[in-house]
């Protein structure tokens, strides 16, 4: 429900609601089985599609530690195992950057929204568009601040001085002009605005 809340401010879609699966009943969950987050976007994007017949919006975002070879990656939900929590995922993080110099502790935010489109000329019945954002910036040695979720208490955006505030301390509008799912979503904007939708 976090993305939806940033996405439902970022893309300030007067005439549209973006609604989640949960809220119209829909069972199951895609198998997000890609290599890229570009591909789970697009295989989230479809599945919604598919079960609701509705045009879909989807997001696949995650953590890429340059130090780990860009783990978390797309395992950046599952990182410390298949149900972890928010914070299981920053203690395995800490713990696997333990010996990691500041210098070398760099990483990067990456968002991609895609949207699927009812489109029977296109192949499998979905027209499929995606847009992209990312967010450079180092992790931090310790947790700082309580807003956000996810890594945001341990992300410094590129922006900020080691030791400088994380995501988890920026106020939201600030963490949105220049995070990951602000950028995608900035990007995608004038797309929906040509699919008709504003």
């Amino acid at each position: 429900m976090h993305k939806l809340r940033e996405l439902r401010d970022m893309l300030r879609l007067g005439s549209v609601d973006l609604i989640s699966l949960d809220e119209l009943g829909v069972a199951g969950e895609p198998v997000e089985d890609g290599l890229t987050f570009e591909t789970n976007a697009k295989i989230k994007a479809r599945f919604a599609a598919r079960a609701t017949g509705l045009p879909a919006l989807a997001d696949d975002s995650g953590l890429e530690v340059d130090a780990l070879d860009g783990a978390p990656g797309v395992r950046t939900r599952r990182y410390a195992g298949p149900e972890a929590t928010d914070a299981e995922n920053n203690v395995k993080l800490l713990r696997e950057l333990a010996s990691v110099p500041v210098e070398r502790r760099g990483g990067r935010y990456v968002c991609v929204l895609a949207v699927a489109l009812p489109d029977a000329s296109a192949p499998g019945g979905l027209r499929l568009l995606s847009r992209r954002g990312t967010s450079r910036g180092r992790i931090a040695s310790e947790l700082r601040g309580t807003g956000g979720f996810g890594y945001d208490p341990l992300f410094e955006p590129a922006r900020e001085q080691p030791g400088g505030r994380t995501f988890g301390q920026y106020p939201a509008s600030e963490k949105d002009s220049i995070s990951h799912r602000g950028r995608a979503a900035r990007r995608m904007i004038p797309v929906l605005h040509e699919l008709g939708f504003d």
